[in-house]
């Protein structure tokens, strides 16, 4: 399935780097076109090495083979996708807002606090298996209340429906160390 969809973008690429060749069109340099003396030329030597590739997918890292074998490489390429939805999570559902600190100090307590914010929010999403913002939909109409009167002090707790004692449930479950 790669080779055939590589293919397919291939051949758009090469047709649209001849038609800039051909002066049919006129584009940013494409692909596979190369510019010598301002002339343009359809780059023969890189799309055959392209073609020789289609259908394999590389991955380029740092970490030696010894520290990183090359199944937990792709893996981790793999999860990148829950480091981009955590970025996009953290404007919204966690309510981060950009602050104008100067010091050292202030700038690595707000980001303890947002980190720390992910992470309780990565936990709850597992925890449950909703999203965040599906979590915060149930739990944000709970209350509850503490009321003192003549000295006694009296909590009188949320009032859970079904589904909210679930997640709750949920969330407050022992979990399984690694």
């Amino acid at each position: 399935r790669r080779a055939v969809r590589d293919n397919q973008t291939l051949t758009l690429q090469e047709n649209r780097a001849k038609a800039v060749v051909a002066g049919e069109t006129t584009a940013r340099t494409p692909r596979f076109v190369k510019t010598a003396n301002g002339a343009r030329a359809l780059d023969e030597k890189a799309l055959a090495r392209a073609k020789k590739l289609v259908g394999l997918k590389g991955y380029v890292t740092n970490i030696p083979a010894t520290v990183m074998p090359a199944g937990e490489v792709i893996g981790s390429y793999h999860d990148l996708w829950h480091v981009e939805q955590s970025f996009r999570m953290s404007k919204t559902d966690l309510r981060a807002r950009p602050i104008f600190a100067r010091t050292r100090d202030a700038i690595e307590a707000h980001l303890t606090i947002v980190f720390t914010a992910l992470a309780v929010s990565r936990a709850v999403q597992d925890r449950t298996g909703l999203s965040l913002r599906r979590v915060i939909r149930a739990l944000k109409p709970l209350r509850s209340a503490t009321i003192t009167v003549n000295g006694t002090t009296t909590t009188i707790p949320a009032q859970a429906g079904p589904d909210e004692q679930a997640i709750l449930d949920a969330i407050h479950a022992p979990t399984a160390r690694h």
